[in-house]
């Protein structure tokens, strides 16, 4: 019933055209806030989502490392069991180390990553090559992949090069007082070169498991971490309690998530931040719907008098100016969630606002997430609530007069 009251009062002409422009003014606001929340944070998700394409073409489903020391030991009866667990589709041991490395008179420092030929099945940087090939050679031929990044500081063409790269690596359990005792030195073919993301195209290069180890001084077990890909990602949680049951508490095994808390919380902070500065337009907006409100119950005092005297009491007339209130807030809303919409769609499709620089995409990218809108709409309910909360207040208090006028 004080939906009904709600509605027409909404819906009425009123005595004052100020009224009706004040509701208006609010609804637009309203709509404006909340096509401004749902446009950014989608945004926002759409660059995350971008972000963990580009990560997981680099990071693994479950990364397995030791929780104390640098290099772990797993022996292979342990990885047999690992690879048995169903969700499992598979498992790459590596090795990453410091590296210093020399082409002529171009040096440069990155991170070696050893890798098996297991490695194709729990990565996608194979998929990420951009000249030359994914070919790691082997003990007696060892080759070079590396990120664009340590290409250009070598100035060489991965899939050109005649010359090999020289890696300077640090030797384990080295004692002697003689420094070059304690560096090992092989040369690497440069065989392709990937590109995924700055981060990784800058900072590593990939080359044969087995030639890493011996240059380090490994023991056939000892490895920097273990590498897997899941059948199913949703299962992750029970596949991680397994594998964490298997080796005990001395290792540690990281979802995606996980392996980059900085990154993800910092995207999640910002979001979140946004969404608070954002809700201000709202709030002020709300000031609009205090006015609007105000104005409302003064112009209907004598109905409000008149329920009264048919018995109304106090809540219910409280409950029409709330419904009042809540009922400009969700029209604002739902306007404003259509535009967020429409314009997100013109964005994926015709690519409205480019994105400047040089990325791995051309326009800003957009993903609605259900769970945002929701938290939006519940956002711009409870802002209207408390908005209408002093004019319903005050509707309420209306003293019934019955004299004649």
């Amino acid at each position: 019933m004080n939906f009904l009251f709600a509605w027409r009062y909404f819906r009425s002409k009123k005595s004052t055209n100020a009224i009706n422009i004040i509701a208006w003014i609010t609804v637009l606001a309203i709509a404006v806030g909340t096509a401004a929340l749902v446009v950014v944070l989608s945004i926002f998700n759409g660059f995350e989502g971008l972000v963990k394409t580009l990560y997981s073409s680099f990071y693994p489903d479950i990364r397995i490392t030791a929780k104390q020391q640098k290099i772990m030991l797993l022996d292979d009866a342990t990885v047999k069991k690992i690879k048995l667990l169903q969700n499992v589709k598979g498992l790459s041991m590596v090795v990453e180390e410091n590296v210093h490395l020399q082409n002529g008179d171009y040096r440069t420092n990155a991170v070696i990553k050893g890798v098996d030929d297991a490695y194709v099945q729990t990565s996608g940087v194979k998929e990420m090559i951009t000249s030359g090939q994914f070919e790691l050679g082997s003990n007696e031929t060892p080759a070079l992949v590396l990120g664009v990044g340590i290409e250009g500081a070598l100035n060489l063409r991965s899939d050109r090069s005649v010359t090999p790269v020289t890696a300077y690596l640090p030797k384990r359990g080295v004692t002697s007082t003689n420094p070059f005792d304690a560096i090992s030195t092989v040369n690497l073919q440069p065989t392709g070169a990937f590109s995924i993301q700055q981060d990784f195209d800058n900072k590593y290069v990939l080359t044969n498991l087995d030639i890493l180890k011996e240059m380090l001084g490994l023991k056939p077990n000892e490895y920097s971490a273990a590498e897997l890909k899941l059948k199913d990602i949703a299962t992750e949680k029970e596949t991680i309690a397994a594998i964490q049951q298997i080796l005990g508490n001395n290792y540690l095994v990281e979802n995606r998530y996980q392996q980059n808390r900085s990154l993800f919380g910092v995207m999640q902070m910002e979001k979140w931040a946004i969404y608070g500065i954002l809700s201000l337009i709202l709030i002020i907006a709300s000031f609009n719907m205090i006015g609007a409100l105000t104005m409302l119950v003064l112009e209907k005092e004598q109905d409000i008098k008149i329920l009264q005297a048919m018995g109304a009491g106090k809540s219910f007339i409280q409950r029409i100016f709330l419904t009042e209130g809540v009922l400009l807030a969700l029209i604002g809303s739902v306007i404003g969630i259509v535009l967020a919409l429409i314009f997100s769609y013109l964005q994926v499709t015709f690519k409205l606002i480019p994105l400047q620089g040089s990325f791995v995409i051309d326009y800003y990218p957009v993903e609605i997430s259900i769970t945002d809108i929701l938290l939006i709409v519940v956002t711009v309910f409870v802002i209207g609530l408390l908005a209408s909360w002093i004019p319903s207040v005050k509707a309420a208090k209306q003293k019934v007069s019955l004299r004649a006028q």
